[in-house]
């Protein structure tokens, strides 16, 4: 192979990774290599992907409910502003037994609803109270 064909044949290679790695889907990685974290979603954002439009509950600056009733059932939608807020939040609630979290929310309701719903969210399913030692999370 000549010289041209090989660098064609790497920037092709180059572009096809940089395609389809982490970084470039969701926005993580910004020029420069510097870490930039995509947008939180919204308690909106999260009840739109489970068929929902939800009845809010808080709406304040730092966290935000939102209440919704599907066919799969009744749930709390909550969104946090950061993780401090969000850590502080679950060190003041009381025990809820399960509930799903990911980045900046949590959803809570019975297991069988949870269940459901990871399908479409992602997140980890607590099933015991986080502060506890022995918490089980279901990946």
């Amino acid at each position: 192979m000549t010289t041209f064909p090989r660098l064609a044949a790497f920037a092709l290679l180059a572009g096809l990774v940089a395609g389809c790695s982490s970084g470039s889907v969701g926005g993580y990685v910004a020029a420069g290599g510097k870490q930039v974290d995509a947008a939180p979603l919204t308690v909106e954002q999260l009840s739109a992907k489970v068929g929902c439009e939800p009845r809010m509950q808080v709406s304040a600056a730092e966290i935000r409910t939102g209440y919704c009733k599907t066919p799969d059932g009744e749930f709390f939608v909550t969104t946090f502003r950061s993780q401090a807020g969000k850590d502080a939040w679950m060190d003041a609630a009381p025990e809820y037994n399960p509930h799903l979290v990911g980045r900046l929310w949590t959803v809570l309701s019975s297991r069988k609803v949870l269940d459901l719903l990871k399908e479409r969210l992602g997140g980890d399913l607590h099933l015991t109270d986080h502060r506890t030692k022995k918490m089980q999370v279901v990946g």
